[in-house]
């Protein structure tokens, strides 16, 4: 197998952009199921940066204990309440609420601030096998690939894993705690294994699509390193996708635009110190750059 390609301004073209008079639902319609109620601020980063990645038009449902809070702090967003587990994950009923505002949407998030991986697992057991909409899965809800590879493959490919290290080693099998000597080459395996394209985030990001092609993208820096910046690149892939972009292409470009936006907060505050809401700002500046 060749080598990853790296990312670069040259490698990643154009993106798919609203006509002239184009409305907010042209620019993509995005559903975030993330929060829990010790979480809320993960469902609020992940759904502001889908917007600043250019969708027009954004859904939350979170949790029914701090939706209306969230509803105030984002008058940007429509935010429906759920009916939640006792550890404030959704319960598997709550899939037929989320379907409901799926039919609409053009992309949907699941997993923003999610930690419970058996409630996360019995609710997107029962989301996944009749969802149509293209589905991005981050953190604990990579738990769903993990013990349901085969469930993606009914998307035919319109998925994208957004994960960390150490959720990328559990959702291909591997011992809690094991380091990732090759995350390239695993999550290689788990894109294939799920039909699906893989990013997966750390000291560089690796994006794996189903067919073997690779890229990475090496820049991004320790800024990024700090609690919410998964959220914030799940959003981006998320935003993306609902703009029309295939699933890989939205992988390859959220990894440029979240790890640019690192380097900017780098130059601007230090390489410690920033906070992942501070990152979101940057997404649309670094889309000027390079588009």
């Amino acid at each position: 197998m060749d080598g990853p390609i790296e990312v670069t301004p040259q490698l990643l073209g154009e993106l798919p952009l609203p006509g002239p008079g184009g409305d907010k639902e042209s620019r993509g319609h995005v559903l975030v199921v993330a929060g829990t109620p010790s979480t809320p601020g993960a469902a609020a980063l992940s759904a502001e940066a889908a917007l600043r990645a250019g969708a027009g038009k954004l859904t939350v449902m979170t949790a029914a204990a701090t939706a209306t809070a969230l509803a105030v702090a984002f008058p940007e967003a429509q935010v429906e309440p759920l009916p939640t587990t006792d550890s404030g994950h959704p319960e598997a009923a709550a899939a037929d609420d989320v379907l409901t505002h799926a039919e609409s949407a053009d992309a949907v998030l699941v997993g923003c601030g999610y930690s419970d991986a058996a409630a996360t697992l019995a609710f997107l057991r029962a989301l996944v096998p009749r969802l149509s909409t293209p589905l991005v899965l981050d953190a604990a809800a990579s738990v769903y690939p993990g013990q349901e590879p085969s469930g993606l493959h009914r998307l035919e490919g319109r998925v994208v894993i957004t994960v960390n290290p150490s959720e990328l080693a559990l959702t291909a099998g591997i011992e809690d705690g094991t380091p990732l000597e090759n995350p390239e080459d695993v999550a290689a395996s788990v894109a294939e294994r799920c039909r699906a394209v893989v990013l997966c985030g750390g000291t560089s990001k690796q994006i794996a699509a189903a067919d073997g092609r690779r890229w990475v993208f090496s820049g991004g820096g320790p800024t990024l390193a700090v609690s919410g910046s998964g959220d914030v690149q799940a959003g981006i892939v998320t935003g993306l996708l609902a703009r029309g972009c295939p699933p890989e292409r939205a992988a390859i470009w959220a990894s440029y635009l979240h790890g640019r936006a690192g380097e900017r907060l780098a130059t601007e505050v230090g390489p410690v110190g920033s906070l992942a809401r501070e990152q979101v700002p940057h997404i649309p500046v670094v889309l000027r750059e390079v588009h």
